[in-house]
């Protein structure tokens, strides 16, 4: 069980707390509400908003939370049916510091830096049946995003080499496609996934058109439909976490 590909719409979304009135209003019209995060003010200030640097949905009702915000999201989620779990690794402002949960998710298996993984994270993951995957990407969820049980994109040269390996349908997006403010570029991951049973969502325009119509091609041969959020440039503002 992915809980980064959806079986239905989803009833929220959680999503950074910058995001833009244009990607909060396509939400709504899909009828799924967005929970803004909460800062986490220990990490850099462009990743201090993003989802998956403090969350890892184990499953679709089990979330491992970062201690650092570990208090809000249990507040804010538990009623809504979402089993909140508090990791083990409290999370600092530097590399490795900072990536213990953000771990990609591709078919079966967790893939990430596991010297780095949290620990409790790490547990439930097996405890689910997950496989683990090593690769030296600390941040494996920015950097991929799936599509489908045996399809994925990737930013990251490394992950795409390992993920073929693993016989996984891979396509490999540069960066520099991606806008991140604070840094030279963003990752796939960050901006782009499944955000319904039909729906592959970008939260902006690749401008890119030869990326863009490879793109479009990978995701409907996954049976999805590719959309936008937003008419400006494709954003990272971490991956975006459904709750179904």
């Amino acid at each position: 069980m992915n809980p980064y590909i959806p079986t239905k719409k989803p009833r929220y979304v959680l999503i950074d707390y910058r995001a833009g009135e244009e990607i909060l209003n396509y939400l709504k019209k899909l009828n799924i509400k967005p929970i803004k995060t909460i800062k986490c003010t220990e990490l850099q200030e462009p990743v201090s908003g993003h989802p998956d640097m403090v969350i890892h949905p184990v499953d679709y009702k089990t979330f491992i939370v970062a201690p650092n915000v570990f208090d809000y999201y249990r507040n804010v989620l538990e009623y809504k049916g979402i089993k909140v779990i508090k990791g083990g690794k409290t999370l600092c402002r530097n590399y490795p510091e900072d990536i213990a949960y953000n771990v990609a998710r591709i078919g079966r298996y967790a893939v990430h830096n596991l010297q780095h993984t949290d620990q409790v994270l790490k547990y439930y993951l097996e405890e689910a049946g997950i496989e683990f995957i090593h690769v030296n990407q600390g941040y494996s969820k920015c950097s991929a995003a799936a599509v489908g049980e045996n399809k994925a994109l990737t930013s990251d040269v490394r992950i795409h080499e390992t993920l073929k390996s693993y016989n996984i349908d891979c396509m490999y997006i540069n960066p520099k496609a991606v806008y991140l403010k604070g840094y030279d570029y963003g990752f796939i991951g960050g901006c782009a996934g499944l955000i319904s049973e039909k729906i592959f969502l970008s939260t902006g325009k690749i401008l890119d058109e030869n990326i863009l119509n490879t793109l479009k091609k990978f995701i409907q041969s996954a049976g999805y439909i590719y959309d936008e959020a937003s008419s400006g440039q494709i954003i990272d503002l971490g991956s975006l976490i459904p709750i179904i």
